[in-house]
C-alpha cells in the first residue's frame, strides 16, 4: 500500500536530502563547453570593447558641432583623416573636424558620436556637410560599455549557450572550468521487455524507457550508463544495482516499483539503502520511488513510459541541475483550453496539449502510449482538488 505525498512535497524532499550534493569541476576547451555548467564565476579582467567602436559606416564627430544643423543650414566639417581597420587612430579630433570610420573601426580620441555616411554630403576640398544633429553616443559603443574589469560576466552554475561561448571568446578565454557531467545509470526491468531492436513475440513489448531516458539525460547534460534489460528476478536485479551504483552518481530503475509479488525494487532499495518516498499523488507516476543507496540518489520509475518521461522532468532533471549548482526556470505560457477536461482522481494529473497561439487543445492519451507525448508540444497540471476544467479556462502551459 502506498503512502503518497504530493509532487511539490517530493521535490522539496529531494532538495532537502540531496540539494547539497555537488559534482567536482574540470577544465575543458571552449569548443567543448557548449551546454556545460560553469564551476566558477566568470569575472572580466579587461574592457570589452577595448576602444570606442563604430557600429556604422560613416564619420566620427564631436556631437556639439552638429547642434542646430538642418538641410537649409548644414554643419560643414573638415575631414581630418580615416580610421584604419584593426588599428587605433593617432589623431585627436578637434572641433570643426570629422573623421571617416568604417563599421567596427575605432573612433579617434575626442569624438563622441558617429553619423551614417548616408546622411553626409561631400562638398569637395575635404569638406563635408551634415544636415541632422546627433546625440552623444549615437551609432557607437564606448570602451567598456559591454564589460569592465571586475564585472561578473557569467555566474557559477550557468549552463553555457552559444551566446555565452561568444562572450567568453570575446574575453580571450580558450579554456573554462565546468562541472563534470553526472554519470547516471539506467536499468529497465521486466520479463516482458525486449530491446528496441529485438523481435517481438506474443506477450512481449519493446523497452522504451532505456533509450528514452538516455536521450533525456543527454538533453540534461548528463552521461547515461545504460544496462541490459534485467528480468524480474531479485538476485539479478540486486547484482545490476550493486554494479551500477559503484560508478554512477545517480541510479534510475524503471519497472517493478509497485507492490506486486514480482515488484522487487522496493525490497532491494530497503535492503541496500533506504526508501524515502514510495508513492506520489500524480497521474501518471503514482508508484514512483525516491531512495538512496550509499548516499547516492536512486529513483524507481514506473514501467509506464509516459510516467517515466514526466517523473524524469519533474524530479530527476532538477536534481541533475542542482548537482551543478544550477536550477531549472520553467517558462510558462498562458493559454485557453479548447475543450473541457475531467479529472477526479484525488491527485494531480498531467494533461498533454497541442499549443497553437493562445489556444491549448488537449491531446487524447492512454497509459503507456509514449507517442501521445510526441504529438504534444506542452502540458499542464490539474490540481488534485479540481474535478476538471471547462472549455475556455486559462491554464499555464509548460512547453515540451
Amino acid at each position: 500500500m502506498f503512502k503518497v505525498i504530493t509532487l511539490s512535497e517530493a521535490q522539496a524532499l529531494i532538495q532537502s536530502k540531496f540539494g547539497d550534493l555537488r559534482l567536482h569541476g574540470e577544465t575543458v576547451i571552449l569548443d567543448n563547453a557548449m551546454g556545460r555548467f560553469l564551476a566558477i564565476d566568470i569575472i572580466s579582467d579587461e574592457f570589452v570593447p577595448a576602444f570606442d567602436r563604430s557600429t556604422v559606416d560613416g564619420f566620427a564627430v564631436v556631437s556639439r558641432d552638429l547642434r542646430g544643423c538642418s538641410d537649409s543650414i548644414p554643419a560643414i566639417l573638415r575631414k581630418a583623416g580615416e580610421s584604419p581597420m584593426g588599428e587605433m587612430p593617432t589623431h585627436t579630433l578637434q572641433p570643426g573636424e570629422c573623421f571617416y570610420v568604417p563599421t567596427g573601426g575605432a573612433l579617434p580620441q575626442g569624438a563622441d558620436a558617429m553619423v551614417m555616411i548616408e546622411f553626409v554630403e561631400d562638398f569637395g576640398a575635404g569638406e563635408y556637410a551634415f544636415v541632422k544633429p546627433v546625440a552623444p553616443g549615437a551609432n557607437m559603443i564606448f570602451k567598456g560599455e559591454d564589460l569592465k574589469p571586475g564585472d561578473q560576466i557569467l555566474p557559477l552554475g550557468k549552463q553555457l549557450n552559444s551566446a555565452d561561448i561568444g562572450t567568453l571568446a570575446s574575453m580571450g578565454m580558450t579554456e573554462i572550468e565546468v562541472f563534470v557531467q553526472p554519470k547516471v545509470a539506467v536499468i529497465s526491468t521486466g520479463d516482458e521487455l525486449v530491446p528496441a531492436a529485438g523481435k517481438l513475440t506474443p506477450g512481449k513489448i519493446r523497452d522504451v524507457n532505456t533509450p528514452m531516458l538516455a536521450a533525456l539525460l543527454h538533453e540534461s547534460g548528463a552521461i547515461a550508463q545504460t544496462h541490459e534489460i534485467v528480468p524480474d528476478q531479485r538476485d539479478l536485479l540486486r547484482e545490476a544495482i550493486m554494479s551500477a551504483i559503484e560508478t554512477a552518481d545517480v541510479l534510475l530503475v524503471s519497472g517493478g516499483t509497485s507492490v506486486g509479488e514480482h515488484d522487487n525494487l522496493p525490497i532491494l532499495i530497503e535492503e541496500l539503502g533506504k526508501i524515502l518516498v514510495h508513492g506520489i499523488a500524480i497521474k501518471p507516476g503514482k508508484p514512483t520511488i525516491i531512495g538512496q543507496i550509499g548516499g547516492k540518489p536512486v529513483f524507481g520509475l514506473p514501467g509506464n513510459p509516459v510516467a517515466v518521461f514526466f517523473m524524469f522532468r519533474a524530479l530527476v532533471k532538477p536534481l541533475l541541475y542542482s548537482l551543478a549548482n544550477s536550477r531549472i526556470e520553467p517558462i510558462l505560457t498562458e493559454a485557453r483550453l479548447t475543450r473541457a477536461i475531467s479529472s477526479n482522481h484525488g491527485r494531480e494529473e498531467v494533461i498533454l496539449v497541442r499549443l497553437e497561439g493562445d489556444q491549448a487543445t488537449p491531446v487524447p492519451s492512454k497509459s503507456g502510449l509514449i507517442s501521445t507525448v510526441s504529438k504534444a508540444n506542452g502540458y499542464f497540471l490539474i490540481p488534485r482538488d479540481r474535478e476538471g476544467l471547462a472549455a475556455g479556462d486559462v491554464v499555464h502551459i509548460i512547453r515540451l
